[in-house]
């Protein structure tokens, strides 16, 4: 069995201009933008890459762990064979794609690939 390591963390934020200048002004992150929904800080100041989307939503439980799998439709079918409910099915984003799932204890993850 291959690996599936932590890869990323995202979080939802309401107003990503206060939260980026927040990130960055305590802790030095930097950011990228990926059109004007979503922003990425990186390892490289934070520890793990990871971003923050734009939401009307209550943030609610904070972070989405996202962790990396080459074969998106294998680790699918692997996590749903063993418990997990898919909660979204895999969708195209800038740079990859992903779909998030609903651990047996009521955790959301995703898992995303470059491939």
């Amino acid at each position: 069995m291959s690996s599936t390591p932590i890869n990323y963390i995202e979080f939802k934020a309401f107003d990503l201009e206060a939260v980026k200048a927040f990130y960055h002004n305590c802790f030095g992150w930097n950011f990228t933008d990926y059109g004007p929904t979503y922003t990425a800080f990186s390892s490289k100041e934070s520890g793990i890459d990871g971003g923050f989307e734009r939401s009307e939503k209550e943030t609610g439980h904070g972070a989405l762990v996202v962790l990396y799998h080459e074969n998106l439709e294998h680790i699918q079918t692997v996590v749903h064979e063993n418990g997990g409910r898919i909660s979204v099915e895999i969708f195209s984003f800038p740079g990859g794609r992903r779909f998030h799932f609903i651990d047996p204890a009521g955790n959301e993850l995703a898992i995303w690939s470059d491939n």
